[in-house]
């Protein structure tokens, strides 16, 4: 399945894009779901960090397109981004938020179909994996390999990541059994922790980038060879 967000104003443009996109589904036997949305503040307002690609127009009444992405790359930095536009020194400087190309209006299906192409390209050749959170006022798509560790507390889940923390509700269960078990331990009840980001241990107490937790004594002895089988993956 291809998450995909439709961000046009024109609604009779809207209905011909995605006439496309269902030409476009049944041609390359590919899954589409379209979000259709009409004005830059709708997405952003309502943004969820699981789109894979972003169909924007650039110019908007309350929010133009450039604008939006600006704010999307906050929160995402992986997903597709593809200007609509019939004035291209604007879509020129996509650039600056790493757009994947522009396509002018009118539009032909064939030349958004080679963008889709391209966008799908692009797509399976990620090789980062990612997690998406949910938390008051947005979401975050957060890098796994930056976690450090997770914790419990007061009923709040507290990523602790490379680039900031993040706050949100869940169950660490669920988190723990979306997460690589051969990098991620649960040393106890309130922490899930990467083991490529174990600076030290000694006795119970492990060192986790900055910060120091516990493993349990019923969980030491697995801990030590989660491990142990780690450092020597990562040496290999």
């Amino acid at each position: 399945m291809v998450n995909i967000a439709l961000v046009e104003d024109d609604k009779a443009y809207a209905e011909t894009l995605k006439s496309y996109l269902k030409q476009f589904e049944q041609e390359r036997g590919e899954r589409l779901r379209v979000t259709v949305f009409s004005d830059g503040e709708d997405i952003i307002e309502n943004y969820k960090a699981d789109y894979d690609i972003i169909l924007m127009d650039i110019e908007m009444m309350f929010m133009d397109g450039m604008t939006a992405a600006e704010e999307i790359r906050k929160m995402d930095t992986e997903v597709v981004i593809i200007f609509i536009t019939n004035m291209p020194q604007y879509a020129i400087k996509g650039y600056t938020v790493d757009a994947l190309d522009y396509v002018l209006k009118p539009i032909s299906y064939f030349a958004l179909s080679q963008r889709l192409d391209r966008a799908l390209t692009r797509m399976k050749k990620r090789s980062k994996k990612f997690l998406t959170i949910a938390f008051k006022g947005g979401a975050k798509k957060l890098d796994i390999s930056e976690i450090c560790y997770v914790e419990v507390q007061n009923h709040d889940l507290i990523f602790h990541t490379m680039g900031g923390d993040y706050t949100t509700k869940g169950s660490m269960r669920n988190i723990e059994n979306s997460l690589d078990k051969n990098k991620f331990f649960r040393c106890n009840k309130c922490y899930l922790i990467n083991l490529d980001y174990v600076e030290s241990f000694h006795n119970y107490d492990v060192v986790v980038g900055r910060d120091t937790v516990q493993v349990s004594r019923a969980r030491k002895k697995e801990f030590l060879d989660m491990l142990n089988n780690n450092m020597n993956e990562v040496s290999k």
